[in-house]
């Protein structure tokens, strides 16, 4: 069994502020309990709408920033997962991502998230450079593995299965997933969904308003939300069970019925031609904010 939390608060642009945030809710973690502490995505920086201060604020995955939260790691001898937007030499955009560190203060994991938010009028990818969808993100910790994805990523079922395939038993997704006309529904619909379908924990850290819609949730295997934070800044904690998932998955061994298996890949090159098999022809534009 391992003691877990997730991280809720609102960031900004101010990276010290920020720091200042992540340093008080690993320590309310960690005070708890808690080994593991998953915080937001963007949690460095981060502003309603992205604009060249994404660009000017990044920083290399040894940066400042980073050094300061592998210190928070090591001092309250806890695992920190946040959220950064990275520099990458010669390039015009940068990478959203995620970045753990053990509780000796050493990198534990890095992941660039791989599907980017172009929708409801957004345009993530005017300012940052996608991940390879070849990837896998995992991490293990006291008997349970772990796969990250960050935010959007948890519209796509098929990075969770991949991680899933790849041993993980708790899904971490950290988020900056903005209000908006049922937004909220689907975060609470799509974390519940990709736990049950994976018989796996699920670990959804967001950002509160103004950046975020909160709701920041700890699901177990059977799609029961188990901890959570709702609007305000805060902490939430509780306990995983490998046990819990193995008995959930010989309840219900879904995984084991499949009849299909994922492939990562980029779908617009797989195949021969549109609607051919692996290529599916595009569905029609309907118009508007999906």
């Amino acid at each position: 069994m391992v003691c877990v939390a997730v991280g809720q608060f609102s960031a900004g642009t101010d990276k010290d502020a920020n720091l200042t945030a992540l340093g008080a809710l690993t320590e309310r973690a960690a005070a708890s309990g808690a080994r593991l502490i998953v915080f937001p995505e963007y949690s460095m920086y981060a502003t309603r709408a992205l604009d060249t201060g994404i660009l000017d604020s990044a920083e290399p995955i040894d940066g400042p920033f980073a050094t300061k939260v592998a210190e928070l790691a090591r001092r309250y001898r806890i695992r920190v997962l946040y959220g950064m937007n990275e520099a990458l030499p010669g390039e015009r955009r940068v990478a959203n991502t995620l970045l753990a560190f053990g509780p000796d203060g050493e990198p534990l994991a890095r992941y660039r998230k791989v599907h980017l938010f172009d929708a409801f009028g957004f345009a993530e990818s005017d300012w940052v450079t996608p991940g390879e969808p070849t990837q896998l993100c995992t991490f293990d910790l006291d008997g349970l593995r772990f796969g990250a994805m960050t935010c959007y990523d948890l519209r796509f079922p098929e990075l969770a299965r991949r991680l899933t395939d790849a041993g993980a038993e708790a899904l971490v997704v950290p988020a900056q997933w903005a209000p908006g006309p049922q937004k909220e529904d689907h975060w609470r619909l799509l974390t519940r969904a990709r736990a049950v379908e994976n018989t796996a924990y699920l670990l959804a850290a967001d950002q509160c308003a103004p950046t975020g819609a909160g709701n920041s949730v700890i699901v177990d295997p059977m799609g029961v939300p188990v901890a959570g934070v709702a609007e305000a800044a805060g902490v939430a904690v509780t306990t995983l069970d490998a046990e819990r998932v193995a008995a959930v998955r010989r309840r219900l061994p879904s995984l084991r019925h499949r009849r299909f298996r994922i492939t990562a890949g980029d779908p617009e090159t797989a195949g021969a031609a549109a609607g051919t098999p692996g290529n599916p022809a595009p569905l029609p534009d309907a118009g508007g904010d999906a």
